[in-house]
């Protein structure tokens, strides 16, 4: 993990001299994942209750493992973790998160109904009004880091039998979130999604959207940014999604899709201008 972290931290500085439009953003990942493998060992033993029966039943019936929008989980280090970062924010911007960090630290507000909120897409609930928008995006990146590490741990534990359930969703089999990034691999362009929640990847049909099930193909369409032939970007026409595609070729280059889901921010901005989201 060492290792990969010291390769991870070099890719970012290679990045920066090429994208220098994201450096901050950049500098921002260096320190999460600085601070993301220090709680990896901390929450090593953080426990998700699964009654191992049924994981077999779970994802070959199509349903994640783990159910954070009601699901009662102790997120005691998780909230250790997410004060942590808000550290960084707060060395960045002085003084713009320090009333909310209070409020989350004494119990004004509450974390736990963050992180159910959080994987709730039909959830109106604002904890933050007096922040500026920038800060709310990188309070909300916090948030879906906060149970990272401990996320990371469990899919490791599970990894060998999610992969011989061979599961085949457009959705995390861990924690049901949607993909928002993923990689296309080999000479035949298999295509994995990538849960930034968890750390997660998992095999997908490349002739099919991964948020609506359309396998119709005269939908399906994909735009790449000339010079950018690295990347891509897989719409769907019936539901106006997306999911952004970084290809590793045949070389078998090892990728952090989470520096790629920085470094590609401008293909969310078209995207978004195509009418995707």
């Amino acid at each position: 993990m060492v290792k990969m972290l010291t390769d991870t931290l070099k890719t970012i500085e290679q990045y920066k001299l090429t994208s220098p439009h994201y450096n901050e953003l950049f500098d921002i990942l260096s320190e999460i994942l600085i601070l993301r493998e220090e709680y990896r060992h901390k929450m090593k033993n953080m426990a998700f209750p699964l009654e191992e029966k049924l994981v077999v039943t779970k994802l070959q019936g199509g349903l994640p493992l783990l159910d954070f929008a009601s699901g009662d989980y102790d997120y005691t280090l998780a909230k250790d973790y997410f004060l942590r970062l808000l550290e960084i924010a707060e060395s960045r911007m002085p003084g713009e998160t320090k009333d909310f960090t209070r409020k989350v630290r004494e119990g004004e507000i509450d974390f736990a109904e963050m992180i159910r909120n959080s994987f709730d897409p039909d959830s109106e609930e604002e904890f933050v009004t007096d922040i500026d928008e920038d800060t709310i995006d990188l309070i909300d990146l916090f948030v879906e880091e906060s149970l990272r590490p401990a996320l990371e741990n469990f899919a490791a534990e599970h990894s060998e039998i999610i992969n011989s359930c061979e599961w085949s969703e457009g959705y995390c089999p861990i924690c049901g979130k949607a993909p928002k990034i993923g990689e296309l691999r080999g000479e035949e362009g298999t295509r994995f999604l990538f849960c930034n929640q968890c750390g997660v990847e998992w095999e997908f049909s490349r002739i099919k959207c991964p948020f609506c099930g359309n396998e119709e193909q005269q939908s399906l369409a994909y735009f790449t940014v000339e010079g950018e032939e690295k990347y891509r970007v897989d719409v769907c026409n019936e539901c106006k999604r997306y999911v952004k595609m970084v290809d590793s070729g045949e070389s078998g280059e090892s990728l952090n899709l989470d520096v790629e889901d920085i470094a590609t921010l401008h293909l969310d901005m078209l995207a978004a201008e195509e009418g995707y989201e």
